[in-house]
């Protein structure tokens, strides 16, 4: 393979505070150097359901986790997978739950938090943290540059064709303090601070970048239901690809199929939503 994509997710953040409050981001796009799409995700709209369908594309109700509480290594072919059986190298910097869902389960605090594997069939990469002991007093999320650097740490030295990055810091603050509030304006400016020095870098390390979020959250920190708030976020997408107008709605089950695309692969007969991103002069469609 020679292709390269790093797609960051950051958890819980609705679309009106993209818009509104991480302005590298839209300075980007406001730019032409950035393209930014809504995106609605699957039902529920809880973050596990969600992880497992951005890397399955398939929804909840075919790959059968129905949130967080029900967490297992899943059946049916996803990124990492495809990837590997085309003899790309991946790697992931994220939540245990991912590692769950595409290596193995349960997870091991030893085996499980770092690991090197070339052989894996999904993920030959890991660096996972758990957030044990997470409550309203305590969010235990790690330092967000601290997850940038090592991601970069680990295309740097392993050459990945993908990489995924995860991280919980915005969706705990939003459970704790709300999306209008004060505190989540500083948070959201920090996290878009924090991560644009690393968006130019990625690009001069030839990839192309997917910047977006598993799901929203509502007026009073809850998602999980049928709401714009808590469905709806934004994608960001920097590269040379072109997608459809700005003002369509993308569905969640749309992403690993492009990313799968945008990799030069062919995704499997179990990823039935459109590509949204296509070369410059094959035409987009949503």
């Amino acid at each position: 393979m020679d292709r390269k994509l790093l797609l960051i997710i950051l958890d819980g953040v609705p679309l009106r505070n993209w818009t509104r409050l991480f302005g590298n981001l839209e300075g980007w796009v406001q730019a032409g150097q950035a393209q930014r799409w809504r995106m609605r995700s699957v039902l529920p709209s809880i973050s596990a359901s969600c992880y497992a369908s951005i890397h399955t594309g398939v929804s909840p109700q075919v790959h059968g986790c129905t949130g967080n509480g029900n967490v297992f290594r899943l059946s049916q072919p996803d990124i990492f997978s495809c990837v590997r059986q085309a003899g790309g190298v991946t790697g992931a910097v994220a939540h245990s739950f991912w590692s769950q869902f595409f290596n193995r389960h349960p997870f091991d605090f030893v085996r499980d938090i770092e690991y090197d594997e070339p052989d894996s069939a999904t993920i030959n990469h890991g660096r996972f943290h758990t957030m044990t002991g997470y409550g309203h007093a305590n969010q235990m999320t790690p330092s967000d540059v601290d997850l940038f650097g090592t991601l970069t740490n680990l295309c740097l030295r392993f050459g990945l064709n993908y990489g995924m990055l995860h991280t919980c810091t915005l969706d705990s603050m939003g459970h704790r303090f709300h999306h209008e509030s004060t505190e989540m304006d500083h948070a959201c400016f920090v996290m878009d601070e924090m991560l644009a020095p690393f968006i130019p870098r990625w690009q001069q390390m030839g990839y192309e970048v997917i910047v977006t979020a598993d799901h929203g959250q509502d007026g009073r920190g809850h998602h999980g239901g049928r709401d714009p708030l808590q469905q709806d976020f934004a994608l960001y997408y920097f590269g040379p690809a072109t997608g459809p107008d700005s003002d369509v709605v993308l569905d969640q089950l749309q992403l690993a199929p492009t990313i799968l695309s945008r990799l030069g692969l062919t995704p499997p007969d179990t990823m039935q939503a459109p590509i949204f991103l296509h070369d410059p002069g094959l035409g987009a469609q949503a």
